[in-house]
């Protein structure tokens, strides 16, 4: 029997998605880039490139919440452009002190630390604004469409980054993150009015309560919460000295860095292209289960590249950490998406943002620190630790044994 045809998707959900897409590779290239001027123009290393990943994820754990009360609050299409804009508007400050000679760690890590706020508003609004524009039986569709975009932004992003810093100069390939984020703004600006709750507005913190107590309290949503904070912990532990290591342990340049780099996003459309396929084939609970399976192994991968220092190994665990937890990515928000009332999705991807993403600049500090006091290999084995706590937590919840998506709320 053929597949069905995929579902068409509304023009507003289109241009949401091109938005989408500009932002990301903005942010990807962004992100690819200050690491590598941190360690290749002002000469730091690896503790110094943790901290800066900690400045530069510090927003998530700070504001996702309030964000998503306000996502709750206000027409969520025109919050999404703003914060864009605010993002803008960092990268533009980047440019101007790289052009004109003024750039330093500090500046760096404050000015990620603004953009980041953007992209917190952007990444919490997100996820509450899809179920506006499509319908129910397409939400897996559109989230996969999002996904597609992300995935193609972490494929080309960091290695367009590491290829402009390392060939032609850090100043260009911040001029093209601006300009990515420029369309971002203008196509989101374009998009129809978004509804806006007409309920009487409480007091902020008896609605991030209400958020937090149906996140924490769901049985479906809260192994997902804790496996997340985990898995990003983990990451973000190993992002923040990958750079340093990669260079001077790996023996990469930057722009085998930016490829590495690259292949977590070739790992991302691999997934986000095989999803449709495996979901018809195997049960919903294990394709959320790939993403935690498939990020232990990709540790395990990194973890041998300090006894065997090879491009090749870093490039393999990069492509599977890209390719399970995108599958992760799509059935997890789509589950999000069905079970949770519309009112509360702002809020209770907040709860899901501030745990998950919040936990990325905690992983970022004990990377730092754990490289400044005890070497990269300690970093190493500590994320592969993490991660497999991480498998743990979800091969023994109910989700994994989920056989299709719920039933709305």
């Amino acid at each position: 029997m053929p597949p069905r045809p995929a579902p068409a998707l509304p023009a507003s959900f289109i241009r949401l998605s091109f938005s989408n897409l500009a932002a990301q590779v903005s942010e990807q290239i962004a992100l690819a880039a200050a690491p590598l001027v941190a360690v290749l123009v002002l000469g730091m290393g690896a503790a110094a490139t943790g901290y800066l990943q900690t400045a530069q994820t510090l927003p998530f754990l700070l504001l996702s919440l309030p964000a998503g009360v306000l996502a709750d609050r206000v027409s969520r299409h025109r919050l999404m452009a703003g914060a864009e804009a605010l993002r803008t508007l960092a990268l533009c400050a980047i440019l101007a002190l790289l052009l004109f000679g003024g750039m330093s760690l500090p500046a760096l890590a404050a000015l990620g630390f603004i953009g980041t706020v953007g992209t917190v508003v952007y990444t919490v609004t997100a996820p509450a604004l899809v179920p506006t524009l499509v319908a129910r039986d397409v939400l897996a569709h559109a989230n996969r469409w999002l996904e597609l975009g992300r995935s193609a932004a972490f494929a080309a992003g960091p290695a367009l980054g590491g290829a402009l810093v390392g060939l032609i100069g850090a100043p260009i390939a911040y001029a093209g993150a601006t300009l990515l984020s420029l369309i971002a703004v203008r196509l989101l600006a374009g998009l129809p009015p978004s509804p806006v709750a007409t309920r009487a507005h409480r007091h902020i913190m008896q609605e991030l309560k209400e958020g937090a107590s149906y996140a924490i309290g769901h049985p479906l949503l809260r192994p997902i919460l804790v496996t997340a904070i985990f898995f990003n912990t983990a990451w973000f532990i190993l992002q923040a000295i990958y750079v340093a290591y990669a260079v001077q342990h790996l023996g990469l340049t930057a722009g085998e860095v930016g490829m590495t780099l690259g292949t977590y996003g070739a790992g991302m459309i691999t997934a986000a292209a095989l999803a449709p396929g495996l979901s018809r084939h195997v049960s919903f609970g294990a394709v959320v289960a790939s993403g935690p399976a498939s990020a232990l192994a990709a540790s395990v991968l990194m973890l041998l590249s300090w006894s065997w220092p090879s491009g090749w190994l870093a490039a393999c665990s990069f492509f599977l950490f890209g390719a399970g937890p995108t599958l992760w990515t799509i059935a997890t928000t789509t589950l999000r998406q069905s079970i949770t009332p519309g009112p509360l999705l702002g809020r209770v991807s907040a709860v899901i943002v501030t745990a998950t993403f919040g936990a990325r600049p905690i992983g970022a500090a004990i990377g730092a620190t754990l490289a400044a006091g005890l070497g990269v290999e300690a970093c190493l084995w500590a994320s592969t630790a993490a991660f497999a706590v991480q498998f743990l937590i979800l091969f023994a919840s109910p989700v994994r044994r989920l056989a299709r998506l719920p039933e709305p709320a």
